[in-house]
């Protein structure tokens, strides 16, 4: 092991927070296990501190509870110095409210909002952390993201149209294929081929690196998107406070599926959310 680089008095701080609701128990081990590579990186690299991971399980039932408990217990928290709690929700409270939920908990200098199905790569923290210290308009980096079998999982986005949304949570293949182009506009294929840094309108919840004053002050998410939405919602709120950028050198892989798959509560889910989403900035059907 590499010998640790001498933390600077510039160095953050750093919460994370993960909301599980009777999430893939080895995929969070795997998620968690990751993070505290990562974690261990970006200290060598001198670009962070302490390091509080609090796990907000909205799962109402005893038995996850215990479990999700002992799959946490595996893993080497003392040994890496990073504090790890779970909180525990007395109702599923969505998404974005059981962050707000970690929110609540502390006052780190940055905050991780941290899906339990991605893994992060070894250096995107100290990547991150690094690009945030040097930019101070930005508010959030958003990585660029894989998908499980390597290819992009463009997690950065335009505003979308009903019919964009529409053709990528519902449409067969054939059917987006003929609207290819749209929908390479509206997820920036253009802007990750580039490979540079670049302001982005949105950001995906699924990995967050947000200045924590700043996501403080916004409130964090709006409760009012129980699932879907919240981030995009909380992209242009903190847009309104400094800039947020794509950061192509900070690395992940996501394992999320497509909401028509997960079901009609997810699909109902998603409905409910979008109108609200285009109810409060605007419609743009086409």
């Amino acid at each position: 092991m590499p010998a640790m680089a001498t933390l600077t008095a510039t160095a953050p701080s750093l919460c994370v927070s993960v909301v599980v609701y009777h999430s893939d128990l080895a995929r969070l081990e795997e998620t968690l296990a990751a993070l505290l590579v990562a974690v261990q990186k970006a200290r060598e690299a001198a670009a962070l501190t302490t390091v509080a991971v609090l796990i907000v399980d909205n799962s109402v039932c005893r038995v996850y509870h215990q479990a999700l408990r002992d799959t946490i217990g595996q893993l080497p928290w003392e040994r890496t110095e990073v504090v790890c709690r779970v909180l525990q929700a007395a109702a599923n409270l969505g998404y974005g409210a059981g962050h707000n939920m970690a929110l609540e908990q502390g006052a780190s200098d940055c905050h991780l909002v941290l899906n339990p199905d991605i893994v992060t790569d070894a250096r995107a923290l100290a990547v991150g952390l690094r690009y945030l210290r040097e930019h101070p308009q930005v508010v959030l980096v958003c990585p660029r993201g894989e998908l499980a079998d390597g290819s992009p999982a463009y997690l950065s986005k335009r505003m979308p149209s009903v019919l964009v949304l529409a053709l990528r949570a519902f449409a067969p293949p054939w059917l987006q294929a003929r609207f290819a182009a749209r929908l390479a506009a509206y997820a920036m294929h253009d802007v990750h081929a580039a490979g540079r840094p670049t302001a982005v309108p949105l950001a995906s919840g699924c990995f967050m690196l947000v200045r924590g004053a700043v996501l403080r002050r916004m409130g964090g998410f709006d409760p009012a998107f129980f699932l879907y939405f919240e981030d995009y919602d909380l992209s242009l709120r903190l847009a309104a406070l400094g800039e947020l950028h794509y950061l192509p050198e900070m690395c992940v892989r996501h394992y999320g599926g497509e909401t028509a798959r997960k079901g009609l509560q997810h699909v109902a889910y998603f409905l409910r959310a979008g109108l609200r989403f285009f109810h409060r900035y605007g419609w743009r059907w086409l």
